[in-house]
């Protein structure tokens, strides 16, 4: 039986910006297990350490994502091909998504709209990129930018 259950491994976002959270990302993806990411909110310097390390950039960004798999954009996530992935609960790993606060509250303030929403919007944006979504190509760009309005729309943070 298929499932689209999403878990988070985080302490900035409560138990009912979880439940939202993972209410608004039904149907993006599908597997036979219950899917698991990794969310953390960080300082400009964490990030900063973080982009450089991983990505040889030396500077401040707003979210980094480190997905788990790669090619899976579209695809039915079973544990046959990835039970390596599977936490000690059952759950498939996606990946980690880490959100800069200080720059998730410029950005809020730059755009016109709540820190929220905001913060909202990267943890999606890093989500996505963990599910093989990415905005290197125009058409790719537009795809994903849409599903993470839809997504945002679910949880009531849509643009104003």
């Amino acid at each position: 039986m298929l499932k689209s259950e999403f878990y988070f491994d985080t302490d900035f976002l409560s138990r009912q910006e979880q439940t939202a959270l993972s209410g608004a990302l039904q149907g993006i993806v599908q597997g036979d297990a219950p899917f698991l990411f990794e969310l953390f909110c960080v300082d400009e310097e964490e990030i900063r350490r973080l982009n450089r390390e991983q990505r040889a950039v030396d500077r401040v960004t707003d979210v980094l994502s480190f997905p788990s798999m790669e090619e899976i954009k579209g695809e039915t996530l079973c544990c046959e091909e990835h039970g390596d992935e599977l936490d000690e609960e059952g759950r498939l790993f996606l990946g980690s998504v880490i959100v800069c606060k200080k720059r998730a509250e410029e950005q809020a303030e730059e755009y016109g709209h709540s820190y929220l929403r905001e913060l909202f919007y990267l943890a999606v944006h890093g989500i996505l990129h963990c599910l093989g979504y990415d905005h290197e190509r125009e058409e790719d760009k537009a795809e994903m930018r849409q599903k993470e309005e839809e997504i945002l729309s679910r949880m009531r943070l849509a643009r104003e």
